[in-house]
């Protein structure tokens, strides 16, 4: 029973090490000309660049797709560094 409660605590010290890493790491995604958004590995996005060049009423439905893509772009970005951290942090679960 001790040795599972160790197990337990050894995991929980991983988890809370890898969740401080991932808070670290910042990536910038340019998925799409034109916008820059920096995200965390923790999935917070800490800003979005837009160009001067979306910034028109003509171009609200593009400015709007785009972004989309780059937010859908940068949260599958952040997901596949944080599970090749927990991979490596957690060698027993590949």
């Amino acid at each position: 029973m001790f040795d599972k409660m160790k197990q337990l605590m050894d995991m929980k010290k991983q988890a809370d090490r890898l969740k401080k890493e991932l808070d670290a790491v910042t990536l910038d995604i340019t998925e799409v000309k034109g916008i820059k958004i920096a995200i965390t590995g923790a999935q917070e996005i800490r800003s979005i660049e837009i160009d001067e060049m979306f910034l028109s009423p003509a171009n609200k439905k593009r400015l709007e797709s785009d972004l989309m893509r780059s937010l859908n772009a940068a949260t599958k970005k952040v997901q596949q560094v944080a599970a090749q951290k927990m991979m490596a942090a957690m060698p027993g679960l590949q």
